[in-house]
Formats: structure tokens, sequence, C-alpha cells
């Protein structure tokens, strides 16, 4: 079982993470243009389209591009590795704000790759949202670690 102290800094890390990485995608945002027609640009089926956009973008597209997508990938694990944890601690509140931080990063992820596909505004939108869904939950992630009243019950 993870104890309060580890959990504290793996929310603190997924903090840390994702406000770096909303910085690189503010740096794509206003200094990459990517262009409308690369491998997995306007696919027939989305998660295909995704797959090749991705790789695409971590190969060949812009240094800061490449960032931002190989950096996505790995908070999504992350993310994971942080929900993991949450489930080990077995305190309901913990786990609630884990499990809505990985939907948070995965809506961003997902949006990202949407973004990547069909190059719509919307799926930035979605984006930035699923960013600060996540942000919040492991802001209050990090707030209920930090209760030592609440590590007194493991339920």
């Amino acid at each position: 079982m993870a104890s309060a102290r580890q959990l504290r800094i793996t929310f603190l890390f997924a903090l840390v993470m994702l406000t770096a990485q909303f910085l690189l995608g503010m740096a794509v945002n206003l200094f990459v243009t990517i262009p409308d027609q690369h491998p997995g640009a306007n696919p027939p089926e989305y998660f295909s389209g995704v797959v090749q956009s991705v790789t695409w973008a971590i190969l060949h597209g812009h240094i800061l591009l490449a960032i931002h997508a190989g950096f996505g990938l790995v908070i999504v694990i992350a993310a994971l590795g942080t929900l993991v944890q949450a489930i080990g601690n077995r305190r309901r509140g913990i786990v609630v704000s884990a499990v809505v931080g990985f939907i948070g990063v995965l809506a961003a992820g997902f949006n990202g790759g949407s973004f990547l596909n069909y190059n719509q505004d919307f799926s930035s939108m979605l984006m930035a949202a699923g960013f600060a869904i996540a942000i919040v939950s492991y802001s209050v992630g990090l707030y209920i670690a930090s209760d030592p009243a609440g590590s007194r019950s493991a339920a």
C-alpha cells in the first residue's frame, strides 16, 4: 500500500508533468503549423489515423510537436501508474481523484490525436478541457493525500 507521502509525490509529479505539457502545447499552438496533409490526416477511420498521425508527429513533425506528442504518451503511462498506486491505497477519495484524472488525460490525448487527424479547433478546445479536468482532479488528490485524518481509515 502506498504511503500518504508517496501519494503526495505522485499527485504533485502529475501536476508538474501536466503543466509542462500545457506549456509545450501552447508553444505548438503559437509557433508550429501542422500541415493539412500528412500521414494520418483526414482518415476514414479515427484510430488508425491517430496511430499514423502521432507516429508522424513524433518522427517527422516540428521538434516542439514531436516533444509534445511523445510526452503526451509518457503522461498517459504515468496517469495509469498513478491510478494503480491510488487503487493500492484503497482510499475512496484518492481512487476517485486518480480515475477522473486518468479520464482527463485520456480525453486530452484522444482529442490531441483528433486535432492531428482533422485539424479542427474544437478538438484543441476539448484537449484543453481534458487537461483542466486532470489538473483539478490531481489537485484534489494531492489535497486528500495531505489530509492526515483521512489516513486513519482505509475505506
